[in-house]
């Protein structure tokens, strides 16, 4: 499958988890999507990133800020729920409040090399 194709499912799968983040009563407002290296490099730089191998290169990861009932939060519950629907949906997505480096918990991606 061609990186078009990829970016493509991914969109799709997003789309499906706004939809469950909707039906639990979470609003959702994006983050960050795309990233240019040089965005990339700063972020490294400044430790907020951890590798120039980002999927926001790619255009396949992208941040959310989840409010729950006005509220913001990285962290919640409803948010574990959201990550671990969308690790569901294909064996290729990652939550990134799995990460086993750090917590990211408004980072969602489809990990494809």
């Amino acid at each position: 499958m061609n990186l078009s194709q990829e970016q493509q499912i991914f969109v799709q799968q997003i789309a499906l988890l706004i939809l469950r983040a909707n039906s639990l009563g979470v609003n959702l407002t994006f983050g960050e999507a795309y990233r240019t290296k040089e965005q990339e490099a700063i972020y490294v730089k400044e430790g907020k990133s951890k590798t120039m191998d980002s999927n926001h290169l790619r255009r396949l990861a992208i941040d959310f800020n989840f409010f729950i009932n006005g509220e913001l939060f990285y962290r919640h519950p409803l948010i574990s729920q959201l990550g671990n629907y969308w690790e569901s949906l294909d064996p290729l997505n990652n939550w990134g409040g799995h990460f086993h480096y750090f917590y990211d918990g408004g980072h969602f991606e489809r990990n494809v090399k």
